[in-house]
Order: structure tokens, then C-alpha cells, then sequence
């Protein structure tokens, strides 16, 4: 039987996404030892923009100052600190609805960009590359993680940070073999997107310079344009998302694991056909050729649990949502600031004194436990929100259509509830249960 000892806890991040490195970073912070296991061979440079909101910085700055001012080093500055959603359909643009974000809130970045500005955060030997999950597996002396190059590691707890597609959530739910369970794989949301990276003075030629200075999103009937600029103002973001009239993804493309295949400007064109000058505009600043992005969440087969065992889930892993409100990569970081604080108050648990397999096992599972009580509600909602909310966009929701005034109360309430989270609070909360639950001080 092992015997009792005392050690620092050993964090298995699976996944170096957005999430799994802001953890990272918070682990780092708080002097928790940690690595990043990555599939790819090296950081993947997606060409696309994104944009964090208010809460997302927030929980930034509360996980590390560090994260948070890498942020603003590559956020670019709004042209206006409001958010306006426009009629697509009318000639002249109607405003629909205009939402203040607060001071330089809602900023927009390059992926690649935040992404290089927070890998290289990270301590030197923190992340490995090639790394693509095999197995887990429990065991007394903490989880044993077998990768398919034949490597393996002991972790005294394992963070799925692996994505829509996570291997880990295959574990948490008990999807093996025969046993499949549903929401271990990512459904359809019946919309696909395509994006690009526009030079910024081919925007500003088509649409003009305001347009190009701050958040837009154009509505219409089963579509809607979202432009921002990133890139120092370099590049408008442009995304144009459609209802999709086959309802189904191609099944041989989701049997394959690929969310995206061929696209092309003629077809965005077509589908913004009876749009007005500006959206018109706008659909003819896509390349020619492109891929075609199939928008998956877990929004009609949702995890149960986003834990099991010493073993849990975060950021898209647990939860994957559509882009329609912002707030995926931000429910991310909210993850990864209340994993950073709960695993710190375990590691100096743990690191106290002796403590038996069994207490270590129960005490990890108790950390983790508080770490789902504390976030599942919360991101359970907003990946619905957000399916509601797309419908808003596209005007498929029968009470408001395009009302403006509906539209306006329907949205506000929606972000607001999503920005206005005080994510300070509830970790602190999460902590103080896990403390008192351990019999520990809490202050």
C-alpha cells in the first residue's frame, strides 16, 4: 500500500489553445508545476480574428497581470467603444441597436497574434509538441496519460483543454468502445461561416473608413456579417455566417472529424443576394477560393459533468459554443482562472504535509468538484444563449423578427448578463467551499 507522502501536484494540461495556455499562465503564477501536451508539432497559426469582452479581460487580469497585458499589446483600439448592429436588408443601413462595450472593451485581436504573445509566457520546457492523447487511466499514485508516441506521464490531475473535438470529454463521459455516448462528440448547429483577414485599405475602399474602425454586425433573414479590426487596425475581421438549408453537415466530412471543406466567393455572393450596397461590398472581399466553416457546439447534446475523477474538462472541451456572442474564448479564460485558484490551494494542501493516496485522491476530487460546481451552470447557459441569439441575428426568432426595439432588449440582456458576471466573486466563493469542505482556512 504507498505510503503517506508530501508533494507538489503535477498538472497534465491536454491542449494549447487558448485556454490551456492562459492556464498555464495562471499556473505558472501561482507556482503550481505544470505541462502542456499538444497534438501539433508546433503552435498553429490560424488566420483569423477574435475578440475577448469585458469579462474576458477581467478574468484575465485576476489570472495573471501578465496574460492580461499581452492582451492589450495586441488588441486593437476601437474606433468607438459601442457595439452596432445594423439592417443589412435596408438601403441606407438602418441602426438596429448600439450597445456601449466601456472603455477600449471588446477589443479585437489576430488568433495568432494573442496566441505567440501568450506562448511566449510560458517557462521554457513547458509544453510538448507531438503529443497526441492515447489513454487514461487511474490509478493510486495519480492519473497515467499514454500518448500515441508510445510516451507516458503521471499526473496527479489532467485538464482536457483539447477542444470541440476533445479526446479527454471521451473519458469524463465514458464514451469507449461500444459504449458511445452522444455528448462526447460536437453537434451541427445548422451554420456555416466563412471568414477572412481583409487588407485593411481594400475595406476601407469598399465599405469606408468608419465602417472599418469599430464592431459591426449586419442582420438579415438566415444571415449576418460580423467586421472588426484587428491587426493594429492592419486587417478588418470579416465573418459571414448562413443558416444552412441542408440542416445536416456532410456526413462524410463529420465520419473524418473536419468541420470545414471548399468554399467559394460566389457563394457568399449568392447568399447575400437582395442584401444592401455595403453587405454586397463586403461579399466581394472574399479570395476567390476558401474553406467553408461548419459552426459546431454542444448546445443539443450538452456534457453532464465537466469532471470524473482527478480528471476534468475546460474551455471548449467542456463546453463549445458558437462565435455569435463573443464569448467562447472568454468562458475559456473564466475556466482557467478558477482551475488556477483551486489548483493552487491544493498544491499548497498537498505540499503541507504527509498525505495518504487516499486523501490525496479525495482531496483532488473535491477541488475539482468545486470547479464544476462553479462553472457548469454559467457555461451551459451562454452555449444556449448563443443559439438563441444567432437566430436573433438572422431574424428567425418568431416573437421579435426585426423589430427593433425587441431586438434591442432581446440582445442587451443577453450581454449583459454575460459581461456584467463578477467572476471575482464566484471564484472566490468556489475557493472558500473547496477550503471549508477540507477543513481549511479560508483566509
Amino acid at each position: 500500500m504507498p505510503s503517506a507522502t508530501t508533494k507538489d501536484v503535477r498538472v497534465a494540461i491536454i491542449g494549447a489553445g487558448i485556454t490551456g495556455i492562459t492556464l498555464g499562465l495562471g499556473l505558472r503564477e501561482r507556482k503550481v508545476p505544470f505541462t502542456i501536451y499538444e497534438r501539433a508539432p508546433g503552435f498553429r497559426d490560424i488566420g483569423a480574428g477574435l475578440g475577448f469582452s469585458p469579462n474576458a479581460e477581467k478574468a484575465m487580469g485576476y489570472l495573471s497581470k501578465d496574460v492580461l497585458k499581452a492582451f492589450k499589446r495586441v488588441a486593437n483600439p476601437n474606433g468607438e467603444d459601442y457595439f452596432q448592429w445594423v439592417n443589412g436588408h435596408s438601403e441606407e443601413g438602418e441602426l438596429m441597436y448600439k450597445k456601449f462595450v466601456g472603455k477600449d472593451g471588446f477589443q479585437g485581436c489576430k488568433r495568432s497574434d494573442i496566441l505567440g504573445a501568450w506562448a511566449s509566457l510560458l517557462p521554457s520546457g513547458s509544453v510538448e509538441f507531438g503529443k497526441e492523447l492515447e489513454g487514461i487511466r487511474e490509478t493510486d499514485d495519480g492519473v497515467l496519460v499514454s500518448f500515441k508516441d508510445g510516451s507516458k506521464v503521471n499526473a496527479t490531475v489532467v485538464v482536457g483543454c483539447d477542444g470541440i473535438r476533445s479526446q479527454v470529454r471521451h473519458y469524463v463521459l465514458g464514451s469507449t468502445g461500444k459504449n458511445l455516448v452522444k455528448a462526447a462528440y460536437p453537434g451541427y448547429s445548422q451554420r456555416f461561416c466563412y471568414r477572412s483577414l481583409v487588407p485593411m485599405d481594400q475595406a476601407v475602399q469598399a465599405i469606408g473608413k468608419y465602417k472599418c474602425s469599430t464592431r459591426f454586425m449586419y442582420n438579415g433573414p438566415d444571415s449576418h456579417i460580423i467586421t472588426y479590426p484587428v491587426g493594429n487596425s492592419s486587417v478588418l475581421n470579416v465573418l459571414v455566417v448562413i443558416s444552412d438549408k441542408n440542416k445536416d453537415w456532410p456526413e462524410g466530412l463529420v465520419a473524418q472529424g473536419r468541420h470545414t471543406c471548399q468554399g467559394s466567393k460566389k457563394e457568399v455572393i449568392d447568399a447575400l443576394q437582395g442584401w444592401n450596397e455595403t453587405a454586397r461590398n463586403i461579399a466581394q472581399l472574399f479570395p476567390d477560393e476558401m474553406e467553408k466553416w461548419a459552426i459546431f457546439d454542444m448546445a443539443e447534446n450538452p456534457a453532464s459533468t465537466y469532471i470524473r475523477g482527478r480528471v476534468c474538462l475546460a474551455g471548449d472541451a467542456a463546453h463549445a459554443t458558437g462565435p455569435h456572442l463573443g464569448a467562447g474564448g472568454g468562458l475559456g479564460i473564466e475556466d482557467a482562472y478558477f482551475l488556477a485558484t483551486l489548483l493552487s490551494h491544493l498544491n499548497d494542501m498537498l505540499g503541507t504535509g504527509p498525505t495518504s493516496a487516499k486523501d490525496e485522491r479525495a482531496t483532488v476530487e473535491a477541488a475539482l468538484k468545486g470547479y464544476n460546481d462553479a462553472r457548469f451552470d454559467r457555461t451551459q447557459w451562454v452555449v444556449q444563449a448563443t443559439r438563441e441569439a444567432v437566430d436573433l441575428f438572422q431574424w428567425q426568432d418568431q416573437r421579435v423578427g426585426n423589430d427593433k426595439v425587441k431586438f434591442g432588449e432581446e440582445i442587451s440582456a443577453k450581454f449583459e448578463r454575460i459581461w456584467n458576471y463578477d467572476v471575482v466573486e464566484e471564484n472566490g466563493r468556489a475557493a472558500s467551499g473547496f477550503l471549508c469542505d477540507m477543513g481549511a482556512d479560508s483566509k
